[in-house]
């Protein structure tokens, strides 16, 4: 018996090294995600020509170093070099060519394989990906699954029972039979991504209770991937979202609307709200304004039901705009409302989406380049919750005429 429990003991220690390992494999993939991003948004990953060739979608070497300085992600060049060298390692970026292995702060093209096509999917990344998947459709769907709850008399946060969890997973459709469900949580404990409470059990489908181990919201700091010992991971799984709100004295919330001619200044960014239905962000800064705010009609901001088919008309009243929106710790600063086609409610005038040209009445095309011209905005809303932090929006604008006889 003594001799049988030994052997589960070395079994279970070396899951957990493997689960470990797995882990920062995870953690280096986020993080190379969205700095991907950033780099997008900045500007620093564009098409270059070289030699009468065009490398579309790369970056120079020396001037990501030069970045990431910039931005306070490496205190010196050669900090910055090992961090990037840590993706090259794990095949997030390579040499355009790939004749250097190494990273070199030189005036050389390298480039992020995810946008090239080349970013090798194997069994990790898929398990990796898929618990991704399910940590923020959990995180977005009104349940009860993830809650604090007791085990062997200790209390442990965020915590679902297994069996519950399988229940979910049926429901949803993500796996046909309860052995396959056990099968994905077993898959997605021995990759790192959940954890039994207490590291004791594998997972089963049973009364035991499981936590995820990774936030897959909290943004990375570079200078993470050179710590080899798993990150002491946030409490606060809340992101920020795409919709600001504030609670008013009285418990209602409102939202400013910002019309195409009209701003309304003077107004933090806090001040947003959302009339969506969705969960957000409240901010305890009170609003700063000389004026008191000007209420968004509960009403829809559309004069007119607009069809798809109508948006997309060759030669007709509508011209697309393309926005590249990064989300500050508040979120986004704009609401979605609407059905097949949904349209912008209002913006924040002090928040990313008004910098980034967004304006009320624009019709929604696709997010992250995902058409949703079909969608409610419940599922657009989703969506960007979901995502990145750094959102491509394409809308629609409806051309005014100018011109008179």
């Amino acid at each position: 018996m003594v001799l049988e429990r030994d052997v589960m003991d070395r079994i279970g220690s070396t899951m957990q090294k493997k689960a470990a390992e797995l882990e920062r494999l995870a953690e280096v993939l986020v993080t190379g995600e969205q700095l991907r991003l950033r780099l997008h948004e900045a500007k620093v990953i564009k098409d270059r020509r070289h030699h009468l060739r065009t490398y579309p979608n790369c970056f120079v070497a020396k001037e990501l170093i030069d970045w990431l300085l910039e931005h306070k992600e490496a205190s010196d060049r050669a900090t910055a070099i090992k961090i990037v060298q840590k993706l090259m390692d794990q095949s997030i970026i390579h040499h355009v060519c790939d004749e250097h292995r190494e990273f070199k702060d030189l005036k050389l093209f390298y480039r992020f394989r995810k946008d090239d096509g080349t970013f090798p999917l194997d069994c990790e990344s898929k398990v990796f990906m898929r618990g991704q998947r399910l940590y923020e459709k959990l995180m977005n769907t009104e349940n009860t699954l993830i809650q604090s709850r007791q085990e062997e008399g200790s209390l442990f946060e965020r915590s679902l029972v297994a069996s519950e969890f399988i229940d979910w997973l049926l429901q949803e459709g993500e796996t046909p039979t309860r052995e396959e469900a056990e099968q994905l949580g077993r898959r997605l404990l021995e990759h790192g991504i959940i954890q039994h409470v207490t590291n004791k059990h594998h997972f089963v489908d049973g009364p035991l209770l499981y936590q995820f181990r990774m936030n897959f919201r909290r943004r990375r700091r570079l200078l993470e991937l050179l710590h080899e010992r798993s990150r002491s991971i946030p409490e606060n799984h809340d992101s920020p979202f795409c919709l600001r709100k504030q609670q008013s004295d009285g418990g209602n919330s409102s939202f400013l609307s910002v019309s195409p001619t009209k701003a309304v200044v003077g107004v933090r960014r806090s001040s947003m709200s959302n009339s969506c239905g969705s969960s957000g962000y409240y901010s305890s800064s009170p609003t700063l304004s000389s004026s008191p705010p000007v209420l968004c009609n509960p009403k829809s901001v559309v004069k007119r039901h607009v069809t798809p088919e109508e948006l997309q008309k060759p030669g007709g009243s509508f011209a697309k705009k393309t926005f590249t929106i990064i989300g500050d710790a508040v979120g986004w600063g704009f609401v979605v409302r609407g059905s097949k086609p949904c349209h912008i409610q209002a913006v924040d005038p002090s928040g990313p989406a008004a910098a980034a040209g967004m304006k009320v009445c624009q019709f929604v095309v696709s997010v992250n380049g995902l058409n949703v011209l079909s969608h409610d905005y419940r599922t657009v809303s989703n969506l960007i919750l979901t995502g990145p932090r750094t959102i491509v929006m394409e809308v629609m604008e409806e051309v005014q005429d100018n011109l008179h006889p």
